[in-house]
């Protein structure tokens, strides 16, 4: 992408009104190529232990892959499918001992050190892309509601509060082999964000709220207001949250030359400028 962009990325999660924390989150910078980074978002399901474990092992399996990932040779859709073949795997494996059978979605995005970016992602976690605020790309859910979107039976608003907003037709842990639905993007360009995050946030927004919201703040403070808002808006009754969000800056002085590490921030976001 050239010197004249950096790149901001942060994470955000927060429990919500739920008494277990089972989503995971991070955003991982290749331990050899500071170009390459790698994003990360599970929601865990299944108990107090499933759950939890299954998005453990969700991240354990991405850090694990990505330190042995080449970013020069090894082919990026290759890798973001491996993690979901592979977690699916382990999670399978560790439910015979858990106290409920362990599930979790995924919604993972690389960036290769040419600017590329591809995604996958298994259930309802969603991955948008953004271009100046309007949204361009975002997954579709392997969900129920969603096939009823699909099929004309409902509207993309009707599908807000749905009851069986929760029934997921494919994800990590099922008996059937989990979807691991790719999609790439040739090059990111100044005023791309790319969010990760679970159904904990997205269902409280609208995709024109979330996509101003990352437009206009940065990458720390928009997670930091996202996370602040579903709260309010879940009124009570709100699921785990979680995000990843990267975005595109171009530079506006010579000060952002020398890029920093930012400080973490108090609602569970932390920031880096890379």
């Amino acid at each position: 992408m050239g010197t004249n962009y950096r790149l901001t990325a942060a994470t955000g999660i927060h429990k919500g009104d739920r008494q277990y924390q089972q989503d995971q989150v991070a955003i991982l910078q290749h331990p050899r190529n500071k170009g390459c980074i790698l994003g990360v978002v599970a929601d865990g399901m299944g108990g107090r232990s499933g759950g939890r474990k299954a998005a453990d092992q969700v991240l354990l399996t991405a850090r694990q892959m990505f330190e042995r990932f080449d970013p020069e040779t090894d082919d990026p859709t290759a890798f973001l499918q491996g993690i979901v073949k592979e977690s699916h795997l382990v999670i399978r494996l560790t439910a015979i001992s858990a106290e409920q059978e362990p599930h979790s979605t995924i919604a993972a995005f690389l960036v290769t050190p040419r600017g590329q970016c591809h995604w996958v992602h298994a259930g309802d976690s969603r991955i948008y892309h953004f271009q100046w605020g309007r949204m361009v790309f975002r997954t579709r859910d392997h969900s129920y509601v969603q096939s009823l979107i699909d099929s004309g039976e409902i509207s993309e608003e009707e599908a807000i509060g749905h009851p069986n907003s929760n029934v997921l037709v494919g994800c990590l842990g099922s008996e059937v082999e989990p979807p691991a639905t790719i999609h790439s993007v040739a090059k990111l360009e100044p005023g791309d964000v790319v969010l990760a995050c679970s159904d904990g946030l997205w269902a409280h927004f609208t995709p024109q709220e979330l996509g101003q919201t990352v437009q206009m703040l940065g990458a720390r403070d928009a997670a930091m207001f996202l996370t602040n808002k579903a709260r309010e808006r879940a009124n009570g009754g709100g699921d785990n949250l979680s995000m990843a969000i990267l975005k595109i800056e171009p530079l506006q002085s010579a000060a952002d030359q020398a890029p920093t590490d930012a400080p973490s921030a108090s609602a569970g976001a932390d920031n880096a400028v890379i």
